[in-house]
């Protein structure tokens, strides 16, 4: 008997900012999106699979949330073009929206919007234990009988409710009843003529969705250009006016709105009980105290990233070691041992010593954005960047630079000013990302002590602070001159929504670190395998007369001095490596490099880590293996890098050298996808030039000046 196929639908996930929306996405498709609790997670739609029951297939298209169906800003297009383009290949065959019951009202109107676009919806009530501790009960068979639509309550965080979910997705699609009978409201009348023409011009299912291709016509990419004269000159024949007709849509929404909320919820009355979230705002969004708490967590977090890291690093650093050794020890003597010992190994070893640091740094990131205080953050902050030509939207994409500055340039999306938008995106890189951790790191263990300041704050750690605020003080000084140089010109405002405060899931924690330190193995595993691969060939190998030649002067000698053979292998390693394919071309830059302290080794790290910032340290460790002499097989990364000199016998590594090289990667324009994606989210080359450049230049200069200070 031959199997029944499976129907497969569209359903796109539409709702406010931090309503629930990619909670609820996880949990119907299984995949681990990232989750927290402030507005503005989803930058781009998000598409999974999803089963509804053994005959109904669903593609689950996770929108950018929006407060209402007219967009502000690039992520709220994403959202109305998949929904209002009749012809798109995503176009939903049905709505599900994610209402938040604990602000009930503003939710409506989106919902409204949504419903008179006449495609099969589906309502979903979250944050109801929130509605109840604000003493908000809600009638739900009766909003589900005022709106005309179904009505499920659910609790993705839990899982709680996805069943019935389902169930009532499964229904709707074969009943296709969850379309209203009548509009939410009379949306012709607000334009008769035109709606009526429109309508003839181009195939909707609705007189709203006809309304909304008047006032949105020239930003829809759908309508060909006999379509585009055909609206215009109709709106210029009955003088639409789309402010007056946005404004009165808006007017009655809201007035049924308010007769909805008058015969099926019920709210305590506000002055009778002053929420938790209240109470902890008076203190952390204070004017004074507010910053010192946030200052005070931000030192909690970068000591932790030495006090917690420093056993687990030193685990996986002697790991490496004892196993490179053993290797070397118990493997045969040639250029294949060579290569997984000093090439694979090294790198992989140079990059996995951080995965501790990486894991708690994006452990405490995912507790800010989970229990609700990042988004205060933004609130707090929202006055000095406006100094800056910026407001508290620019934060956001800021903080997520810490992370990684590709996902935080896709986060300005939700910046509605295009002026502050493209400030955002040129700065954004400032911020020291995930994968400049490892450089610092290292550097501070070369060449700041590990003391206590203070009695109980760590020296490392607070230099680690400094380095993370130098970022974001520079990105406020670049944002301000750019501002002057930026013509464009548009009102600023700043509206945002404080979530409440939640306990945090520690499983998404959990989950997080674990991803993240996944993905930092997988994708900066495979560009290091890669790297370290070639370098391990461009350091063993080199011009035939120039190591035919070393090799002669090193038989020679060893000749001439045979009871000095030990001293005499590490030099010859070492000038082997120097007149190799790599240290060819490491003494042919360094001339640029030598005013700042940096030596070829790190002439070479330099540019492979235009790949990915994170590389410089595999670099490190793949150079450092090659040029070693024997029985340093199992020495750390950092104790090979501390004992290299000079010529003339002066450490490379100094505190002012030390300073300088992580100046210089503080704010270099080290990383390929970072410039990809600035690219795409700015649609031309001009804008990653100017940024490559600025960026580049400020980190010499930087890198310059403190290695001749300190010098």
């Amino acid at each position: 008997m031959q199997a029944t196929k499976k129907a497969t639908i569209n359903i796109a996930l539409v709702g406010n900012p931090n309503s629930g929306k990619s909670s609820l996405f996880n949990a119907l498709t299984g995949l681990n999106q990232k989750v927290s609790n402030f507005p503005g997670v989803t930058v781009d739609k998000k598409t999974g699979a999803s089963t509804i029951s053994p005959n109904l297939q669903a593609n689950i298209i996770d929108l950018p949330g929006t407060y209402s169906l007219y967009p502000k800003s690039a992520d709220e297009f994403v959202t109305y073009d998949v929904l209002v383009n009749p012809a798109g290949d995503e176009h939903p065959d049905m709505i599900l929206i994610i209402a938040d019951a604990s602000n009930l009202k503003r939710n409506l109107l989106f919902c409204s919007q949504i419903m008179d676009l006449k495609i099969p919806v589906i309502i979903g009530l979250t944050m109801m234990d929130i509605a109840r501790k604000k003493g908000v009960e809600i009638d739900e068979a009766g909003l589900e009988r005022e709106l005309g639509v179904p009505v499920v309550t659910i609790n993705p965080r839990k899982n709680k409710g996805i069943t019935e979910l389902k169930k009532m997705i499964d229904l709707v699609a074969k009943e296709k009843q969850s379309v209203t009978p009548r509009d939410f409201i009379d949306s012709q009348s607000l334009a008769p003529e035109v709606v009526q023409e429109i309508k003839k011009y181009v195939q909707v299912k609705s007189d709203y969705a006809a309304l909304h291709i008047a006032v949105n016509h020239h930003e829809l990419p759908f309508l060909n250009g006999g379509q585009q004269l055909a609206i215009s000159n109709s709106l210029q024949l009955h003088q639409f006016n789309k402010t007056k007709v946005q404004a009165e849509e808006i007017m009655q929404r809201y007035g049924r709105i308010k007769h909805i909320m008058k015969n099926t919820v019920v709210e305590a009355d506000p002055l009778q009980k002053q929420l938790q979230t209240e109470k902890l705002d008076n203190l952390l969004l204070h004017r004074f105290w507010g910053y010192v708490i946030l200052l005070g967590i931000m030192f909690f977090m970068f000591q932790s990233l030495f006090w917690l890291a420093s056993f687990p690093m030193d685990w996986i650093e002697a790991g490496f070691g004892a196993l490179s050794g053993w290797l070397t020890d118990v493997l045969p003597a040639n250029q294949l041992t060579d290569i997984l010992v000093n090439g694979v190994i090294a790198g992989l070893g140079g990059i996995a010593v951080f995965v501790p640091q990486i894991m708690i740094l994006f452990a405490f990131i995912t507790l800010l954005e989970d229990t609700g205080y990042m988004a205060r953050i933004s609130f707090l902050t929202d006055r000095l960047m406006r100094q800056v030509g910026l407001n508290g939207k620019s934060v956001m994409p800021l903080i997520s630079g810490v992370a990684c500055a590709v996902p935080a340039i896709m986060a300005t999306r939700n910046i509605e000013n295009r002026k502050e938008r493209l400030i955002t995106i040129l700065i954004t890189p400032l911020m020291s990302c995930s994968a400049r951790l490892p450089i610092y790191t290292v550097m501070i263990a070369l060449v700041i002590p590990n003391k206590p300041v203070l009695g109980f704050l760590n020296l490392q750690g607070l230099v680690m602070m400094g380095l993370y605020l130098l970022g974001f003080v520079m990105a406020l000084l670049i944002a301000a001159i750019l501002k002057l140089f930026i013509s464009i010109k548009e009102k600023s405002y700043f509206i945002m929504e404080l979530p409440v405060y939640r306990a945090p899931r520690w499983a998404n924690v959990g989950t997080t670190m674990a991803q993240k330190a996944k993905i930092f193995i997988t994708d900066a595993g495979k560009v290091i395998m890669v790297i370290s691969i070639a370098l391990w060939f461009l350091a063993s190998f080199g011009p035939k007369e120039r190591m035919a030649k070393v090799t002669a002067q090193y038989e020679q000698m060893k000749a001439a001095n045979p009871d000095q053979a030990e001293e005499l292998d590490a030099q010859y390693q070492s000038d082997k490596l120097s007149n190799s394919y790599a240290g060819v071309l490491g003494h042919a830059i360094e001339p640029v490099i030598r005013p700042l302290g940096y030596d070829w080794k790190i002439g070479i790290a330099l540019i492979t880590s235009f790949a990915a910032r994170e590389v410089f340290v595999g670099t490190m460790a793949t150079l450092y293996s090659v040029g070693e002499a024997a029985g340093e097989e199992d020495a750390t990364l950092r104790e090979k890098m501390h004992s290299a000199t000079w010529k003339d016998g002066s450490p490379v590594y100094t505190l002012a050298s030390g300073v300088s090289l992580m100046l210089f990667y503080a704010f270099a324009m080290q990383c390929m996808s970072t410039l990809a994606i600035v690219k795409r989210e700015t649609k031309s080359w001009k804008m990653p030039a100017i940024q490559f450049a600025y960026m580049t230049v400020l980190a010499y200069v930087s890198g310059l000046i403190a290695f001749q200070l300190l010098n």
